[in-house]
């Protein structure tokens, strides 16, 4: 037997150890692969044998399979640090995976199927998903964390709505994509004023700083409130103007709050200063949005794709690399390969946003879109073999 036998025996079992290993791992390869697909449709018109047209299809499986992948993968892994209970994982993780999987095929191929089978098979992951984050939760009564799933649940919903459209039901149309860009939204918030934080304090505390992050207070509490309630009434009146001013105010607010945890102070860390930028995109996402909604100055497009391609993107990025180098045992600092793929996906979030002022946007489009490939196929080349193999300092 080689050396390398004893570690290449324990992958395996590592892969299905936690599930931010195979979650995050599908979220970037699926990230990659769905928008390299949704580019060459839209550079040749093709079309795929799915009842979704390739626009809204592309929406679809960005929102309900690239970001379903990521929430799973860091909800199942936080919830054992929460409760004190054992992690879902080996066989049980492996069936979540598989089902997710198998709502992505579906989803490609539901013209050849009955439309109530894809429904069905596609809402089977967030049902399961929602239930297994809920049970966890009562199971510890960890009644602080018990609203977590509740985003989860509004995204299934907005999943079925989408879904229901298509079978012609009677609804605002766009309303699924809405609803889902805000639940997601709502739970990047909501996590994000736990993590920056408080990781911010604590690496601020170790270089003996004393000037550090302002405690959860007031202004956090109000500063969501009216986030959440914006995004929640966009998603439902997306033309009445008081929305608009509603999401300008959140835009405010949130600037306020994100400015009181010494952002500016973690620039010397990427790995950190990272989660200050992804959030930073939802007060320009918050402002766009809501100028779009005051002015037909400002386009929606560059709004949506600001907290799309720009927050979701960049939190989403930033998670996963810290998660992955602090559950692997890796300092938690980025290398060199960790910035490029944090500078990929922010210049991918400036295209997108600027292609939607453009007069022709197709080249910033694909330029766009291939620095998102980029940024999400780097981290799963760079990250996927420390997702597959037990800790270093444990191998």
């Amino acid at each position: 037997m080689t050396a390398s036998a004893p570690l290449a025996a324990g992958r395996p079992a590592a892969l299905w150890s936690l599930a931010f290993r195979p979650f995050f791992l599908a979220a970037s390869l699926w990230s990659a692969l769905a928008l390299a697909l949704w580019t060459g449709l839209f550079v040749t018109g093709a079309r795929l044998p799915s009842r979704f047209d390739p626009l809204i299809w592309h929406i679809h499986a960005m929102l309900f399979g690239f970001v379903y992948a990521a929430i799973a993968g860091f909800l199942l892994t936080a919830i054992p640090n929460w409760t004190g209970r054992p992690p879902i994982r080996g066989g049980a993780l492996g069936g979540l995976l598989a089902l997710w999987l198998l709502g992505r095929l579906v989803c490609l191929v539901s013209a050849l199927v009955p439309l109530w089978l894809a429904t069905v098979v596609e809402l089977g992951f967030p049902v399961l998903l929602c239930g297994v984050a809920a049970r966890e939760i009562v199971a510890a009564r960890n009644w602080h964390n018990l609203m977590m799933p509740v985003p989860i649940a509004v995204l299934g919903i907005a999943d079925l709505l989408m879904h229901l459209e298509l079978a012609d039901v009677a609804l605002p149309p766009g309303l699924g994509w809405r609803l889902a860009i805000a639940a997601i939204l709502a739970l990047v918030s909501a996590i994000g004023g736990r993590i920056i934080p408080a990781f911010t304090r604590n690496w601020l505390v170790k270089r003996g700083a004393t000037a550090l992050p302002a405690s959860h207070g007031v202004i956090d509490r109000i500063a969501l409130a009216v986030l959440h309630t914006g995004l929640l009434a966009w998603a439902l009146l997306p033309m009445v103007q008081a929305v608009g001013g509603l999401l300008v105010l959140a835009a405010l607010l949130t600037l306020w709050r994100l400015a009181r945890w010494r952002g500016l102070a973690t620039a010397a860390e990427p790995l950190l200063a990272m989660l200050h930028i992804g959030y930073l995109w939802i007060v320009v996402g918050a402002l766009l949005l809501g100028a779009s909604v005051l002015t037909d100055v400002v386009p929606e497009a560059a709004g949506i794709h600001a907290f799309t391609a720009g927050a979701i993107g960049a939190m989403v990025l930033a998670v996963m690399t810290r998660v992955a180098r602090g559950h692997t045992g890796r300092p938690l600092e980025a290398d060199r390969i960790t910035r490029a793929i944090y500078a990929a996906v922010i210049a991918a979030g400036v295209t997108r946003v600027a292609a939607g002022f453009a007069a022709d946007p197709t080249v910033l489009l694909q330029i766009a879109a291939l620095l998102w490939v980029a940024a999400f196929g780097l981290f799963a080349a760079w990250y996927g073999p420390m997702l597959v193999a037990p800790r270093v300092d444990r191998a």
